[in-house]
């Protein structure tokens, strides 16, 4: 059974909470499965990098890490802010992705 993320691939949010609160940035990826994204620049960790290749480089990395989709909200394209997303059907019969607080298509 595969979950519902209500957020995509490409998509502008922001945290609502942690240490990153308040920050906006994109989401590099979503994991369905685990409930989980990746936002660039945000949640960073450190890695410990093990050199794998003959003269490649080791040391410590940092990295993006995955956090809860709950914890993230995508930015409503007319006033900046986080909003909800709800869905409109077109008279084409087209599904779109709207603003709850703008009515503006994301």
């Amino acid at each position: 059974m595969m979950n519902k993320v209500h957020v995509k691939t490409g998509d502008t949010v922001v945290i609502l909470s942690g240490k990153d609160k308040g920050k906006t940035g994109k989401v590099l990826a979503v994991s369905p499965k685990e409930g989980k994204v990746i936002v660039e620049g945000c949640n960073m960790v450190t890695k410990h990098v093990k050199p794998r290749k003959m003269g490649e480089a080791g040391g410590i990395v940092k990295a993006e890490g995955a956090l809860y989709a709950s914890k993230v909200q995508i930015v409503d394209p007319k006033t900046g802010k986080g909003t909800r997303i709800g869905h409109k059907i077109l008279a084409d019969g087209k599904k779109i992705r709207i603003a709850k607080a703008s009515g503006e298509e994301v």
